[in-house]
């Protein structure tokens, strides 16, 4: 498994895809730095890219080498390798890759620049965490939308399908939802709805730490006003690495039984 995962490791890094990722994050990030003189702004205007671009080249990215590396994956089945092994050291290999692209690009220029204050470094240490999660998160959903359908047009329509509902479509269809259903208690409702966005769950887990409630949504600042920080932090953690595992354990159920 090592061995394997060293290999897919070696040949995402040299990808000039990854490279250009991790340039791209490391200019933004260091302009955001520059153009604000607060931090605090700085780190706000990062959230609302990186909630975006991370989510979007993982699922892309990770749907596509998953198809590129079809022949490969048959060689490895063709050998006395568990399935099993051969899955998770492509899903690692992919996540790991993707996720050291996020902290070089992103988490660098965080912490060399939005620790001066406590507020904003707090902040700038959730957003790390929250791309993080979205990294795993969206390469898992990535593998899930692989391992569904043997057509790689289909395969990578129904990564950015799931990409399109979650960072766009979703907001829409609470808000229909709250609207329409006014009169009617919601709380519990709201929190349920949040609880099925990662991205969402990342947007709230960064702006807990920073006093802007009125730009975190309906939904951000109810589950504000319904737990204390530490406990908004932690079940909003507990929920991503959920949202982490339970795809990528369906999508490796389904790779173990399907005939390639």
């Amino acid at each position: 498994m090592d061995k394997v995962i060293k290999y897919v490791l070696y040949d995402i890094l040299r990808n000039r895809i990854v490279l250009g990722y991790t340039i791209f994050l490391l200019i933004m990030s260091l302009g955001m730095f520059q153009l604000e003189n607060d931090p605090a702004k700085a780190v706000l205007s990062l959230l609302n890219v990186v909630l975006l671009v991370v989510p979007l080249i993982s699922i892309i990215f990770a749907t596509i080498h998953f198809y590129n590396s079809q022949e490969f994956i048959e060689l490895l089945v063709a050998q006395p390798i568990n399935r099993q092994k051969i899955f998770y050291s492509e899903y690692l290999g992919v996540a790991i890759s993707l996720a050291t692209a996020f902290l070089t690009g992103v988490g660098v220029p965080l912490l060399l620049f939005g620790g001066g204050a406590i507020r904003s470094g707090a902040a700038g240490i959730y957003l790390i965490t929250a791309g993080l999660f979205l990294t795993f998160i969206f390469v898992a959903l990535a593998f899930l939308a692989s391992v569904l359908t043997s057509d790689k047009a289909k395969g990578i329509g129904l990564a950015l399908l799931l990409w399109f509902y979650f960072s766009l479509l979703y907001d829409g269809l609470v808000m229909m939802v709250l609207f329409y259903f006014s009169d009617y208690p919601l709380d519990k409702f709201s929190l349920a709805m949040l609880s099925l966005n990662p991205i969402d769950l990342g947007r709230v887990l960064v702006l807990l730490q920073i006093d802007v409630s009125a730009l975190m949504g309906y939904t951000g600042a109810l589950y504000k006003n319904l737990f204390s920080n530490f406990t908004g932090v932690l079940y909003a953690c507990l929920l991503m690495l959920a949202w982490a595992v339970l795809p990528l354990m369906l999508a490796k159920r389904i790779f173990i039984r399907k005939d390639l």
